[in-house]
């Protein structure tokens, strides 16, 4: 009888120290439980890359960009002449969480611009990045528009 009950308290201590990491949530009912995975934190949205311009006025004329971890370069692209000027060199702040909107104000690398025949003068340009569009303001020749590009 003693072994029966060693091997009853035995096996006890066996099936309670098993244990499952997950989460477990409630119906809210009172019925069973079910399990959930625990989700990994998610990562900082990441707007590194190439940019194109969409709403230009032309097919082969328009403005690219190229964002790393902490620049932004815009230039005009004129693809029949093979042509690229600089338009905007500047700073870029990465965002910090993931999200669906972000939005940095860029500081002018003047080193840059201020050789460059077509560059803004601006010290500073707030680029706005909101649903899979990149977007800042342009004025040239005295016409302000929005510039809208998307991940190439």
């Amino acid at each position: 009888m003693r072994t029966a009950i060693t091997s009853l308290a035995l096996l006890g201590i066996l099936l309670t120290g098993c244990a499952v990491q997950t989460e477990t949530t409630s119906s809210g009912t009172g019925g069973p439980t079910e399990s959930q995975p625990i989700e990994a934190p998610a990562e900082p949205l990441d707007l590194t890359g190439e940019w194109k311009q969409t709403n230009s006025n032309s097919a082969d004329s328009y403005q690219a960009a190229t964002i790393t971890d902490s620049t932004i370069t815009v230039d005009w692209v004129n693809e029949q002449d093979s042509a690229r000027a600089l338009y905007w060199a500047g700073t870029f702040e990465p965002p910090t969480e993931d999200t669906t909107h972000y939005e940095w104000d860029s500081v002018n690398d003047k080193a840059q611009t201020d050789t460059a025949l077509m560059a803004s003068g601006d010290d500073t340009k707030t680029f706005t990045y909101s649903d899979g569009v990149l977007s800042y303001e342009l004025t040239a020749m005295g016409v302000t528009m929005t510039v809208e590009m998307e991940r190439q």
